[in-house]
């Protein structure tokens, strides 16, 4: 009889309210899965994103900081395009054309990187079967490389070099701050 009670109180789904701490007369309840997120053990070990979730997150993002910059940009160059005489209207026009074909350019661009970086990234971790420092630097020389290409081997290099290098300095950075700065 005790295990067919315990057996029911697993079947049964478990219930979350955000708003239970508000003392509002909402009444929002979830059903939280039940079921383990990962199917087997050393998934859960390893915590890394899916090639794909990497390409979504890198492009999006690289995206997302070229369009605000470019935006940016574009907002300095529109007010410095301004003439004598412009209407409110005509100035407001310059900035948000100005804005927009920045904006658009520069997120283009990044998000192109992130996208590079991102495959990159992901075959190397496919082909070294391991998770550490190097490949992220690789995945970075490659991707200054591959994105310079057509200008010619020696701004290939240097767009590697760089690449690597900034790779580098944010991984490492990313390890200071995990170590030393208490979250």
């Amino acid at each position: 009889m005790a295990n067919s009670i315990s057996d029911r109180d697993e079947d049964r789904p478990r219930l979350y309210n955000p708003y239970q701490d508000l003392q509002l007369p909402v009444q929002t309840l979830y059903k939280l899965p039940t079921s383990p997120e990962y199917l087997f053990q050393e998934e859960s070990i390893a915590q890394r994103r899916s090639w794909g979730e990497n390409l979504t997150y890198y492009t999006g993002c690289g995206y997302l900081a070229g369009a605000i910059t470019g935006a940016g940009k574009g907002l300095v160059d529109g007010v410095n395009a301004f003439e004598k005489g412009d209407t409110l209207k005509l100035r407001i026009n310059r900035i948000l054309n100005a804005s927009g074909h920045s904006g658009r350019q520069f997120g283009n661009r990044v998000g192109v990187i992130g996208l590079l970086y991102a495959g990159l990234e992901s075959g190397i971790v496919a082909v070294r079967d391991s998770d550490d420092v190097l490949n992220s630097v690789l995945a970075g020389l490659g991707t200054g490389a591959l994105y310079k290409a057509a200008s010619g081997p020696r701004s290939a290099a240097v767009a590697g070099a760089i690449g690597g290098l900034m790779v580098g300095a944010v991984v490492t950075g990313k390890q200071v701050l995990k170590r030393y700065v208490p979250i």
